[in-house]
């Protein structure tokens, strides 16, 4: 992977953390404003700690190195807590402005799941690309129950 490459992943992912935890700390304190939009969409309050902590967590397992199976769920989760956000704004007619950061979260999450994809040593590159056969010829023979 190209120097550029790289740096160009770790500032979309970078930039896509930020995001995310300035929008999960109200969440968390329940800021009230937080309170508001949750009550205008239509969820109750007790559901925003819950989502905000684990829009914490997501940020947090895509951040620390190594760990490729966990970054992909976290980064299916995320991805299903922007998805929501987005479908839920505008089911009510919220105007993009209400809706457009979350649009931008969408991007930079894309952005951040591509960059860490090609990525030596995600989940993808880190699999055994050999076929079946390949695989069985370097075992060797196999014996017993589980020939």
């Amino acid at each position: 992977m190209a120097m550029a490459q790289k740096w160009i992943g770790w500032l979309v992912t970078g930039l896509m953390a930020a995001l995310l935890i300035l929008s999960a700390v109200p969440d968390v304190l329940q800021i009230p404003d937080a309170l508001s939009v949750f009550e205008h969409l239509g969820y109750p309050p007790y559901l925003l700690v819950f989502l905000g902590t684990a829009k914490m967590l997501g940020v947090t397992a895509v951040l620390v190195p190594g760990l490729p199976r966990l970054k992909e769920w976290a980064f299916a989760g995320l991805t299903f807590d922007l998805t929501g956000a987005l479908y839920s704004h505008l089911s009510v007619g919220d105007p993009p402005s209400r809706w457009m950061p979350v649009v931008i979260g969408l991007a930079l999450m894309a952005g951040s799941y591509v960059a860490f994809r090609l990525r030596p040593g995600s989940a993808d590159t880190a699999r055994d690309r050999r076929t079946d056969s390949e695989r069985a010829a370097a075992r060797g023979p196999r014996f017993g129950l589980n020939a």
